[in-house]
């Protein structure tokens, strides 16, 4: 037992839930630090297996001095469609706010690919900042040496996000819609 860490314990009550507006299924999506940058819009998923930053959002941050590891293991989205990875950078990620603040060289894939999010916490980053998420309570937490360190979602950016993705698929559904009924008048 002693080689297990010492963590505090996390926990989420009626208190965390303050500024929460409820009803909800709003996805956790927060504000992070990476690379000295803040970035918005990041959606924590810990059913992805990798932790992901877009092209999109790694161009607007102009970070320099990082090195890509390539990387040929493909990517498959919630549909089962192939996303070939650009490669990999490790930046610094720093999650929570002054003395509740943890930093760690963090690994991310990056992708070419059109998102709502401009990046996603995956179950490496959770694991390796041995982060507890309530999409309810809409709270990250993690163990800040014998503190707990809160990062707290936005839901409305966690609304328009997905409002940005009900309308993009919308729009594909049209266009893959007008393809099959073309084929078939052909």
């Amino acid at each position: 037992m002693s080689d297990l860490p010492q963590d505090p314990v996390i926990s989420f009550g009626p208190e965390d839930l303050r500024g929460v507006v409820t009803p909800h299924n709003d996805a956790l999506v927060v504000t992070a630090t990476v690379a000295n940058y803040d970035v918005a819009r990041i959606f924590i998923d810990n059913g992805s297996s990798v932790n992901i930053l877009f092209k999109s959002t790694l161009d607007q941050m102009k970070v320099e001095g990082f090195e890509f590891e390539q990387s040929s293991t493909p990517l498959y989205g919630f549909a089962g469609h192939v996303i070939p990875p650009l490669g990999q950078i490790v930046p610094p990620l720093s999650l929570g706010h002054e003395h509740r603040r943890v930093t760690k060289m963090t690994t991310f894939t990056m992708v070419d690919t059109p998102s709502a999010y401009n990046g996603i916490l995956g179950r490496p980053a959770l694991k390796d900042f041995r982060g507890v998420a309530s999409t309810y309570h809409q709270n990250l937490k993690f163990p800040v040496g014998k503190g707990v360190g809160v990062l707290c979602g936005d839901q409305k950016v966690a609304r328009q996000c997905y409002e940005g993705v009900v309308r993009e698929e919308g729009k594909r559904a049209r266009v893959e819609a007008n393809m099959i009924m073309k084929r078939k008048s052909e």
